[in-house]
């Protein structure tokens, strides 16, 4: 039986930490738009800051769904799945907000990603917890993990800022998204901090 929780702490904290993928669901408010799902899982680049509230590094890569449903409404919803121990799926449903790399913030915000920070981070997801709740996870498969796979850094690490922003801008759905939202700023703000 699932159960809500006020806070992420203790238990629940562990297991966010402790998880080596997690998702990101965003809708826009238009009925006919695309809803996005997002696979996450460079280690590192998703931090627990206070008992509410959660940020991950956003990075370049294919579009920028996620950051254009947040842009228009802040709706978002980050899923984990026990694949090894204990069955269990949990949710935080949320509020969530892009801060891009000339925001005053991102200077403050960077830091807590240590070495996961690097070529290639265009903002950083804050979300604040609004819903938090589990449920059984009977139904998800075990899974072996292996190790991180190294081609995302690898590739991006190649790239100086110049070259990534001219990435960023010449890649489809990246400056707006698939049904014409405003996406990632472009040309893409130079880092800072």
């Amino acid at each position: 039986m699932g159960q809500t929780y006020e806070r992420i702490e203790g238990r629940i904290r562990t297991f966010i930490e402790e998880q080596p993928v997690f998702f990101t669901a965003t809708a826009p408010l238009a009925s006919d738009g695309h809803i996005n799902v997002s696979p996450k899982g460079r280690k590192g680049t998703l931090v627990v800051l206070d008992e509410l509230t959660l940020a991950y590094l956003d990075f370049g890569g294919s579009g920028a769904e996620t950051i254009a449903h947040l842009r228009e409404n802040g709706r978002i919803t980050l899923m984990w799945c026990a694949f090894s121990g204990p069955p269990k799926v949990l949710r935080v449903h949320g509020d969530g907000e892009a801060v891009f790399r000339d925001d005053p913030r991102w200077s403050a915000l960077i830091p807590y990603f240590g070495e996961a920070d690097g070529a290639g981070a265009r903002a950083v997801v804050l979300v604040r917890a609004r819903r938090i709740g589990d449920a059984c996870g009977f139904a998800v498969p075990f899974m072996d993990y292996r190790e991180e796979r190294t081609q995302h850094a690898e590739h991006l690490a190649r790239k100086t800022d110049e070259e990534f922003a001219a990435y960023c801008e010449q890649k489809p759905h990246v400056g707006v998204s698939l049904d014409g939202l405003p996406a990632l700023p472009l040309p893409l703000p130079a880092r800072t901090g």
